[in-house]
């Protein structure tokens, strides 16, 4: 009889200032000195709900706290900053959020608020996220 194990989901990420993409956009800024961050081990976590960074990524990308929260750990409940907004870009597709402060030894990881609205789902057989069977693998938006 075989073993099962749960499988972690790794997806690589990219993840952008907003406030430095609108300006770029209207030539206030150059492109290239956008603030974002590129990583190849950001953790897909359906157990949490939101985008979570540690504290040192936020500060590369020049985020501001924008409020607080309370979160549910398994060390038990903690308060948060949460930062913003940035761009997060997974295998094409983009969606603006906000991030969550994680502990400093954590990975990106991408709770089920950014799938959602990325419209991906977790396949677990095969450990790696998809478009959502639902809308035939295509990125849609729901508006009902």
């Amino acid at each position: 009889m075989e073993t099962a194990t749960v499988g972690r989901v790794i997806v690589s990420a990219k993840i952008e200032n907003v406030i430095d993409l609108y300006a770029a956009s209207k030539g206030h800024m150059p492109d290239d000195q956008v603030r974002r961050i590129e990583v190849s081990d950001a953790l897909v976590d359906t157990g949490a709900s939101h985008l979570g960074m540690p504290k040192p990524m936020i500060e590369r990308l020049g985020l501001s706290q924008i409020s607080k929260g309370r979160a549910r750990t398994t060390a038990g409940s903690r308060e948060f900053g949460i930062y913003g907004p940035v761009r997060l870009t997974v295998q094409g597709r983009s969606c603006s959020i906000d991030v969550a402060e994680v502990a400093g030894d954590c990975p990106v990881w991408i709770g089920y608020v950014p799938l959602e609205l990325l419209d991906f789902v977790v396949n677990p057989k095969e450990q790696t996220l998809i478009g959502n069977p639902d809308h035939g693998g295509e990125f849609m938006i729901d508006m009902f």
